[in-house]
């Protein structure tokens, strides 16, 4: 009897370590399988300029191949279809950078959506990531017109007088569709 009792105990046992360390597999939590995550998201206004931009970077979270591309599609704060760019992944960086066509119409405290797509170089998609995006100012912080000309920062002579960058009876553009 003692015999039995020890083999069923054993056996009990090793039931239970075999199941204890199933448990411990990973099963597929979330995140399994991700390529990149968002490590950064922002308008950026450039004052000197005058143009706001959607920027988002991506963290690669395994080895990037060759041969990849990151397809993101931006909400066009002005309406009408999406701002669309298409940017290689360089394996031997450490991040990956997308920024956006020059914006119009960006309001403040207004949700934008952002859909990325990563690719594998047969187009195939391996992974998208939805987000949104709000800015914490409205574009009208801007000048109408870029306070420099070229690359040695030379005064735009359009704006002489107007050192704010505003001119009077400027046209402003059409957000009507945006809202």
């Amino acid at each position: 009897m003692a015999r039995r009792l020890s083999s069923s105990i054993l056996a009990g046992i090793a039931v239970a370590a075999a199941l204890a360390l199933g448990a411990c597999r990973d099963t597929g939590k979330e995140g399994e399988g991700k390529l990149f995550e968002i490590s950064g998201k922002i308008f950026v206004f450039n004052y000197r300029l005058a143009r706001a931009t959607y920027v988002v970077t991506l963290r690669p979270l395994q080895p990037m191949g060759e041969g990849q591309v990151v397809v993101a599609s931006f909400q066009n704060p002005a309406g009408g279809a999406p701002l669309v760019v298409e940017q290689k992944v360089w394996p031997k960086l450490n991040k990956v950078s997308l920024e956006s066509p020059a914006l119009t119409c960006v309001v403040k405290d207004k949700p934008y959506a952002i859909a990325l797509s990563i690719r594998g170089p047969d187009g195939a998609v391996l992974q998208t990531i939805d987000t949104t995006l709000m800015s914490t100012e409205d574009q009208s912080v801007l000048p109408d017109r870029p306070l420099v000309i070229d690359q040695l920062y030379t005064a735009n002579p359009e704006l002489a007088g107007h050192p704010d960058g505003k001119l009077p009876g400027e046209p402003k553009p059409d957000c009507s569709q945006g809202m």
